[in-house]
């Protein structure tokens, strides 16, 4: 698969693609978030499973890419809703998404970025107000 088809997986993902993961990543690929690291295929699908029992319409948005030999560099929004969490409202992760290819095209190293405090923690109640507060202080 080329790097094309990988972000259409990507911004069509739903819950019955996930068995599908295996098209855009190799049997041993890594994949890391700042709440996940695994190295397996079947981990990736549990990751992807579990995203969409924990949230409604979750969607991938790819900004722009970059591209270096087998090395992509995709700049994303992730926007979604919590199902058991203020289920009206929409949140909106901004990331990005360091993948390496292996020679089938396929992901074998999949390495995602993006700030838990400004994206996520800043944006709950009760604990998002401390967090903004030591951004200020921090910064």
């Amino acid at each position: 698969m080329d790097l094309d088809g990988i972000v259409r997986f990507f911004e069509t993902l739903a819950p019955e693609t996930v068995a599908r993961l295996g098209e855009i990543y190799t049997e041993d690929a890594t994949f890391k978030d700042p709440f996940n690291d695994v190295r397996a295929l079947v981990d990736i699908q549990a990751i992807f499973g579990h995203m969409f029992e924990e949230m409604h319409e979750p969607r991938f948005k790819v900004m722009q890419r970059i591209v270096d030999g087998a090395d992509a560099v995709l700049i994303w929004d992730f926007t979604f809703r919590l199902r058991k969490f203020r289920p009206a409202q929409t949140w909106r992760i901004h990331g990005a998404s360091h993948l390496t290819l292996a020679a089938d095209g396929r992901i074998a190293n999949h390495r995602d970025y993006w700030d838990t405090g400004e994206e996520l923690y800043a944006k709950l109640p009760g604990i998002g107000p401390v967090i903004r507060w030591l951004m200020r202080r921090m910064a």
